[in-house]
């Protein structure tokens, strides 16, 4: 019997069903959970020449493979490896890619920890870091020296929601030899697939969108074919290998992120147009709004956003921010972000040095969940009747 294929099919279809054959597990909807170290060979000739699909536990499972599999076919990769959070997913393929004398860019919108892992454990290795302004585009060119082997991208930007033209940078970035990843969390590979426009590494914080749930911690690093061994080679090296508890958990969000995702974007998007017009808001920092400096660019290269958006107060520091803050009952205050429900916290830009604002007053990053949007506008504006009485 032939195997299933859904290439052809649309993206939910896809999402509920490829990843792993149900044939292959006895029939089994779901793949097993399978906790492995050791893995028996049938003989000495086998054993010597590791000549099995599965050689131990750190270097994959059918649990971890039905993961890496699916995502495959969402990035349209050659090979995914899934690593036990998103900030791992960072730091195993820059350290794949980079050596002591090495020059790194890295866009200063970035991901806070991803900074970290930079001016810290890479500077100490010997690889120089640069940061540059997120509006560069083709003129990155100018910043890459001889020794540049990386060019490390995020879009829209952590908390100020920056657009780059991905397509120009990765351009830029080839015809000086240097590799392209992309911190893609944000959008997911249902909004935008990294590797068709020219990037080389797809990053992926599973533990925000695919798990959805607020409960796990997990990463996703998608490599194209020219990429791909050496980042596999490195994932090997390191033994950072995912628990088979987490990569199923994680298996399953990703069977509903695709209806989850139009939720959250739907009321992100309804939140963000209704926050434009409220007294005491100065911006709203969110790609889809037609008022925003990137809209374009995430017009001709997205075909959604997410739930995750800043709005800028108008006027006010951390006093009016705390005041925001400690109005809401809907919204929690915590870091993460795309679980079931809306978080809220107060952004701080001090480490940056060049995307740095200037801003109108304090700046709030804000999770759209799930809720009935109602009661997140109720919410909202309880903060925002609390910072102005500040």
């Amino acid at each position: 019997m032939a195997r299933r294929s859904f290439d052809e099919c649309g993206i939910n279809t896809r999402l509920a069903h490829n990843g792993n054959d149900p044939r292959d597990f006895y029939g089994f909807v779901n793949p097993p959970v399978v906790h492995a170290s050791t893995v028996l060979f049938p003989d000495a000739a086998t054993m010597a020449a590791r000549a099995q699909k599965y050689t131990y536990g750190t270097r994959g499972t059918p649990t971890s493979e039905a993961l890496a599999l699916a995502i495959d076919d969402l990035e349209g990769s050659a090979g995914t490896i899934v690593v036990p959070s998103g900030l791992a997913a960072v730091t195993i393929p820059l350290l794949a890619f980079l050596s002591a004398g090495d020059h790194l860019l890295v866009v200063d919108s970035v991901y806070s920890p991803t900074r970290n892992f930079c001016n810290g454990m890479l500077k100490r290795l010997g690889v120089s870091v640069d940061y540059y302004d997120p509006h560069a585009g083709a003129g990155i060119g100018s910043l890459m020296k001889p020794e540049t082997k990386v060019v490390f991208t995020e879009s829209p930007g952590s908390n100020t929601f920056e657009m780059q033209d991905i397509g120009a940078i990765a351009s830029v970035a080839h015809e000086q030899g240097a590799v392209v990843m992309m911190d893609n969390t944000w959008a997911t590979p249902l909004f935008f697939r990294p590797l068709d426009h020219g990037v080389d590494i797809s990053i992926h914080a599973a533990t925000k969108y695919p798990a959805g749930h607020s409960d796990v911690l997990l990463g996703t690093v998608s490599a194209n074919a020219a990429s791909w061994e050496r980042l596999h080679d490195t994932f090997i090296a390191m033994g950072c290998c995912a628990g088979p508890d987490d990569v199923y958990q994680v298996l399953r969000g990703l069977r509903t992120m695709g209806v989850r995702l139009d939720r959250h974007q739907a009321t992100a998007l309804q939140l963000a147009r209704w926050l434009e017009t409220k007294d005491g808001v100065a911006r709203v920092l969110h790609p889809g709004l037609e008022s925003h400096p990137g809209h374009h660019l995430w017009k001709r290269d997205f075909c959604g956003a997410s739930g995750i958006f800043s709005i800028v107060l108008d006027g006010g520091g951390e006093k009016q921010a705390n005041a925001f803050l400690d109005a809401l009952r809907i919204f929690g205050l915590g870091y993460s972000w795309g679980g079931y429900e809306s978080l809220a916290v107060n952004v701080f830009l001090g480490d940056r040095v060049i995307a740095r604002g200037p801003y109108e007053g304090a700046l709030i990053r804000l999770q759209i969940g799930l809720e009935d949007v109602r009661d997140l506008e109720t919410d909202l504006q309880r903060g925002l009747d609390a910072a102005r009485g500040s």
